[in-house]
């Protein structure tokens, strides 16, 4: 099992970031990142990045702890564990950064939903107001991520979210259960 273990460290090197290797900072409204590393020989050296994104690996069960810091290319830089380790100044940027990736309207109601050629239409009262989108393969679409919260994705990848489905008014839920 150690053989495999080290194999695996050997192939997958993931490296850490956290307030001892990294400053997180803001420029011009993007994330920039001062990152420590060890070269090849063991010296220490600092790579700076301009712009980074942060992306959730678990983002319904564990949304501030494993988040992966990528470059503008797409490339993963580093790992983010866990964001409570962060001075609190730092949290709060990243906080609003991982907000306006995932920006989710909160429905309260469904004003309808209709099939037609494989997609539904739907319009939906939200924390923004009144909104219209359209769900490829409604079934796929829209996700019982716990028993009591939903995740509905549209075409263009929007996100929705219902935090408890149970609150729905009776007409807007007998709208949806049928794809839940």
């Amino acid at each position: 099992m150690s053989d495999t273990r080290t194999a695996l460290r050997d192939v997958v090197s993931i490296v850490y970031i956290t307030p001892e290797n990294a400053a997180i900072g803001e420029k011009n409204n993007f994330l920039t990142l001062s990152l420590k590393t060890r070269n090849e020989s063991g010296e220490e050296e600092t790579k700076e990045y301009d712009r980074v994104f942060l992306h959730r690996a678990f983002p319904f069960d564990h949304p501030e702890a494993y988040i992966s810091v990528q470059d503008a290319d797409k490339n993963e830089i580093g790992m983010i564990a866990d964001l409570s380790v962060f001075p609190e100044d730092t949290v709060v940027l990243l906080r609003r950064e991982l907000a306006r990736k995932y920006y989710a309207p909160q429905l309260s109601a469904i004003i309808s939903l209709r099939d037609r050629y494989g997609y539904a239409y739907c319009t939906a009262a939200s924390d923004a107001g009144e909104i219209t989108f359209t769900l490829r393969d409604a079934a796929r679409s829209i996700l019982k991520v716990d028993e009591h919260r939903v995740v509905i994705t549209d075409i263009d990848g929007n996100r929705y979210e219902i935090p408890d489905i149970e609150k729905l008014d009776r007409k807007s839920f007998k709208k949806i259960e049928l794809y839940l």
